[in-house]
């Protein structure tokens, strides 16, 4: 059986985790991992935090998930099949070694499990978390720059990256298609 996991690591925004929630609930997500400071569904008291509850439209009571604090060990246990793993893991950033995430193919690719792996908006992830990738797949960009057109500096080259609950989505339901 194929079984897709995400690893949610140093994400800042409540309501960018909370659409990931709802997506991975849509796109049946076997779990969610959420470390670093990336925040959980949860307050300290253990109450569903009302911003993520909005987002999310309870999405944290159908998609398990678990928090642990440091990615890199998270992702050495899923990948070691002797502890339950077995996974490979597949960052989703822009790097040198990326490929496009429609270029891989889930279904026809023998792999059973796969940990998709998401950073933080502004930095993406640390050098210690793509090391233990296998795969690095990125969202290609092909808009024009956020400043206005009329903006003297305005160059016309492509964004830097789209928000990272819209790509969680895009590559998702991408590794969905058969």
């Amino acid at each position: 059986m194929k079984s897709i996991v995400v690893v949610l690591h140093n994400i800042r925004s409540v309501h960018n985790v909370g659409s990931i929630f709802r997506t991975a609930d849509a796109a049946g997500i076997s779990k969610i991992y959420v470390t670093g400071i990336t925040p959980t569904p949860l307050d300290r008291f253990g109450v569903v935090r009302p911003d993520f509850k909005k987002v999310s439209l309870g999405a944290e009571r159908s998609v398990p998930w678990e928090y642990v604090w440091s990615a890199a060990a998270l992702l050495q246990k899923l990948k070691n099949p002797s502890r339950g793993g077995g996974y490979k893991i597949w960052a989703v950033e822009q790097a040198k070694n990326s490929v496009p995430y429609y270029r891989v193919k889930y279904h026809a690719s023998g792999v059973k499990k796969v940990a998709l792996v998401f950073g933080n908006e502004v930095r993406g992830l640390p050098a210690s978390v793509l090391k233990k990738a296998d795969k690095t797949l990125e969202v290609p960009m092909r808009g024009a720059m956020v400043r206005e057109a009329h903006h003297p500096r305005h160059v016309g080259r492509g964004k830097e990256s789209l928000n990272v609950s819209v790509a969680f989505g895009i590559v998702a339901f991408s590794l969905l298609q058969k």
